[in-house]
């Protein structure tokens, strides 16, 4: 009995608090991110990329806004004031070789800078990044069947509500807030890999395909020959000038129909069980629609819903129908279709958890280069994680920071070296050390 009283009666010790702790991080899992942007030489590329002349007295170089703020993304910041305030550990720039940051007004000006060629600039040294973390994995062993025979590219848009005036941010469509002003982002993610493939920063008003066909000649120009790729859109993207280029270079699409008459289509084919799947049946022809130069191939799949009772049984369906060039069957086609359902996960996970658009300026070239800065951010970690492989590769962006960047470290100094101590124990130790040890080891041709 004594026993049991104790330990309910035992008391927590009284711990006061003190904010004069030095060489203290939360965010020393942000140490791996910076060694594997320096071995990506990733301040060289961006310089070469978009270099902006400045002043002589100027303190910092278009270079280190957006170190600042794809670091400041990864950690979590939602604002450019957030940024700043990331940076404001003293640990993260002494490990960045920094002695002192701008304030947020000095990242808007400076961001103001880029002109409509630095955006291509620096969409397309994503594109070089992305060579040279497949390259590397290829070289590993892993089978990387979008950089070797064939590429699912995932193609979506959505909308980002803004307040204020905003340039370039207009009324369109926006399911949220209807006659909000926004802005639009087309994306087109990598199925394998999860990563932004390709990406434009576009007006509110923009409809869903406009400039699609513009959109794909910019993926294809960066895709290797060899390489096969296969379009998977919804119905916004039904679109033959859309249908036409893609045949023309030879790729693929699995795009789900959009008809003013479709039912009726549908109602008029030869359809047919599926064997193994109650009340699902399939139909495949050929089909041309009013404006098109020739005929496609068209898979539809419908599902028994119900049966009215009257004079007549009358079955009701539903009914799902997409135009494609795989040698698929239907009921294939509708389930690898279904596979896009997480195209709309990546987009969530790049607009929420890494904060694509959320920084802004009231310019909307400097409001695009911000963006693509969140791209290049959420694509390092994607990239981080395919080479650390395991359980990492599949953890979305809210779970590597939590887990493997907001982990609690002390910077030491002794023989001129500089120690970043961690606790002796943590959770998730060991994919903490999978990580640091892929960004230690890693090395690009």
């Amino acid at each position: 009995m004594k026993s049991i009283a104790h330990k309910i009666t035992r008391k927590q010790p009284k711990v006061t608090t003190e904010m004069n702790g030095k060489g203290l991080t939360v965010h020393a899992g942000l140490l791996p991110v910076l060694t594997f942007m320096g071995k990506l030489l990733f301040r060289e590329r961006i310089h070469e990329a978009v270099h902006k002349e400045r002043g002589a007295n100027a303190q910092y170089e278009f270079t280190d806004i957006v170190q600042m703020v794809v670091i400041g993304l990864i950690a979590g910041a939602t604002s450019m004031v957030q940024v700043v305030k990331v940076w404001a550990d003293d640990v993260l720039r002494k490990m960045a070789g920094w002695e002192e940051v701008p304030v947020d007004t000095t990242i808007g000006r400076i961001m103001k800078m880029v002109g409509k060629g630095d955006i291509v600039e620096l969409t397309g040294t994503i594109h070089k990044f992305r060579g040279k973390v497949w390259k590397r994995a290829i070289r590993s062993g892993q089978k990387l069947r979008s950089a070797l025979s064939e590429m699912w590219i995932d193609v979506d848009s959505t909308v980002s509500g803004v307040y204020g005036d905003q340039e370039g941010a207009e009324v369109g469509y926006n399911p949220d807030k209807k006659g909000q002003k926004a802005y639009q982002y087309l994306m087109a993610f990598v199925g394998e890999t999860k990563e932004v493939l390709h990406s434009w920063f576009r007006c509110g008003s923009a409809y869903t395909s406009n400039g699609v066909v513009e959109f794909m000649k910019e993926c294809m120009a960066y895709q290797k020959k060899r390489v096969r790729v296969i379009f998977r859109g919804d119905s916004g993207f039904f679109s033959g000038e859309l249908l036409e280029y893609l045949g023309s270079v030879s790729a693929g699409y699995l795009i789900k129909v959009k008809l003013k008459n479709l039912v009726k289509v549908l109602e008029g084919q030869k359809w047919e069980l599926i064997k193994g799947n109650p009340g699902w049946e399939q139909a495949d022809f050929m089909y041309r629609c009013a404006e098109w130069n020739c005929a496609r191939r068209f898979v539809a799949v419908r599902q028994l819903v119900k049966i009215e009772k009257g004079l007549f049984e009358m079955p009701k369906y539903e009914y799902f129908c997409y135009v494609t060039t795989e040698r698929l069957t239907p009921i294939e086609a509708h389930r690898l279709y279904g596979e896009r359902a997480t195209c709309e996960t990546w987009i969530e996970e790049c607009k929420s958890q890494m904060n694509a658009g959320h920084l802004r300026t009231g310019e909307f070239l400097a409001n695009a280069a911000l963006f693509h800065c969140a791209v290049l951010a959420y694509n390092l970690l994607k990239w981080m994680g395919l080479l650390a492989g395991g359980v990492i590769q599949r953890w979305e962006i809210k779970t590597v920071r939590l887990w493997l960047i907001r982990v609690a470290g002390k910077l030491t100094k002794g023989s001129r070296q500089l120690t970043l101590k961690l606790p002796e124990k943590f959770l998730h130790q060991e994919e903490w050390r999978l990580w640091e040890g892929m960004s230690l080891s890693v090395e690009f041709g």
